[in-house]
């Protein structure tokens, strides 16, 4: 699949099949991830991949639209590491370029995947940082469940020209 039609074709997949997603696919998400652009090539992000099913299971309790983990084999906690930040501020978008280029490279696999968003909820970074033993210098920005999806979802036509304005706001 080409790059324009995994973005295209790329949707919110809440429900997985009880397949292992294999560790080469998860290596190959997590080389997409870190190929993103970032402010100043500061690359302050971090990953933790959760493939224990104890823990996977523990996330609903404090985050209530994780519910996808539950059926996910295997999910991704994209992380901005404070102490990488050179350009302040800028680690909230570096890491959710990181985030897309996961969403995409999983299209693109087969596989399907939704972006839960922890930061800026207090309540959900807290949560995380006690579950994963996260150091105050690392932030958890989001977490994405990553299995062989067992729904499946009809392209969305998004583009709308109204909201594209050339040389000035009109």
């Amino acid at each position: 699949m080409d790059a324009v039609e995994a973005i295209l074709t790329r949707r919110s997949i809440r429900k997985y099949s009880h397949k292992a997603v294999p560790e080469a696919a998860i290596r190959e998400l997590l080389e997409a991830a870190m190929s993103a652009p970032s402010a100043g090539n500061q690359q302050p992000w971090q990953f933790i991949v959760i493939n224990d099913r104890k823990t996977l299971d523990e996330i609903p309790r404090f985050h209530p639209f994780s519910q996808p983990l539950r059926e996910a084999s295997v999910a991704i906690v994209v992380c901005g590491d404070m102490k990488r930040e050179n350009f302040k501020g800028y680690w909230v978008q570096d890491c959710s370029a990181a985030t897309e280029n996961i969403l995409i490279a999983a299209r693109s696999k087969g596989l399907g995947t939704v972006w839960l968003g922890v930061y800026p909820l207090d309540d959900r970074v807290k949560g995380m940082r006690k579950l994963l033993g996260l150091p105050e210098t690392i932030v958890p920005l989001a977490i994405i469940p990553v299995g062989y999806p067992i729904e499946e979802k009809p392209r969305a036509s998004r583009y709308d020209p109204s909201r594209v304005h050339y040389n000035r706001w009109s």
